[in-house]
């Protein structure tokens, strides 16, 4: 039952995928994070199916497109793509670390904030536009998008906190952090490994895409905001998923020049 409940608690907070309620405690929160990657796996199984449905049909490619781009953010709800536009409008402000935590709780949607959103989500959809949907490729992405959310809870359970309230907060004080990162670090590596055995090429550019990103991650939270909070977790995850993707597309062109 408490297996259950702590599925369902990552599922209520990180995804819109409708399940069942249970009031959030101690014991159901304790291991939260490490369901938090079986998230990523709904993401790679929306993509698997979107992709056979346009096989089956015939859809156009620039339908294909907008399926891939739109499905990570259905399954999620968004929840991530909030945290990535709060903080180009706190990294925007150029303002104090201090000053910036502050633009990362205003509800108030920031120019900037809307303009990074238009150029990630075009961005996005260029490269789904471009990515030749095979089966490794596929399996490689699936992959990609549990990575990156073992990689994000990774930092909550490792981080120092910005802030001592938030659901970061909420989540990193509730869990059994040792364990957790053993979890955490135990499916990174099995994702890395998935993508390996599919394709050594995609999975070694999207391994090195995935830790340039998280290294830079950890050095912007420290130096611009003296800690983490779960806007930049989802900050995060964003920019990993569109650099791995990023890496995935030019690795097959790159196979297509040779």
């Amino acid at each position: 039952m408490v297996l259950f409940e702590t599925i369902a608690v990552a599922f209520a907070m990180f995804s819109a995928i409708p399940v069942p309620q249970p009031e959030w405690n101690q014991r159901n929160m304790r291991y939260a994070l490490c369901a938090f990657p079986l998230v990523g796996a709904a993401v790679g199984l929306a993509w698997w199916g979107w992709a056979a449905v346009c096989g089956v049909l015939g859809f156009p490619a620039l339908l294909r497109a907008a399926g891939f781009c739109l499905l990570p953010m259905a399954v999620t709800g968004g929840i991530h793509l909030d945290g990535y536009a709060d903080t180009a409008d706190a990294l925007a402000s150029c303002a104090p670390p201090e000053r910036k935590r502050e633009i990362l709780k205003d509800a108030h949607c920031g120019a900037f904030a809307v303009i990074r959103l238009c150029m990630y989500v075009c961005g996005y959809l260029g490269l789904c536009g471009a990515l030749r949907p095979d089966g490794r490729a596929l399996l490689c992405a699936a992959a990609g998008f549990v990575l990156s959310r073992c990689l994000s809870g990774l930092s909550i359970a490792c981080f120092p906190m910005a802030k001592d309230t938030g659901l970061a907060h909420t989540f990193a004080s509730s869990a059994d952090k040792g364990r957790v990162r053993v979890v955490l670090a135990v499916l990174a590596a099995g994702a890395v490994v998935t993508m390996w055995v599919s394709d050594i090429l995609y999975g070694a550019a999207m391994t090195l895409a995935a830790l340039a990103v998280f290294a830079n991650y950890a050095r912007t939270l420290q130096k611009q905001f003296g800690g983490l909070s779960g806007d930049l977790a989802g900050w995060f995850l964003q920019r990993a998923e569109f650099w791995m993707l990023a890496a995935l597309v030019l690795c097959q062109y790159g196979e297509k020049l040779l």
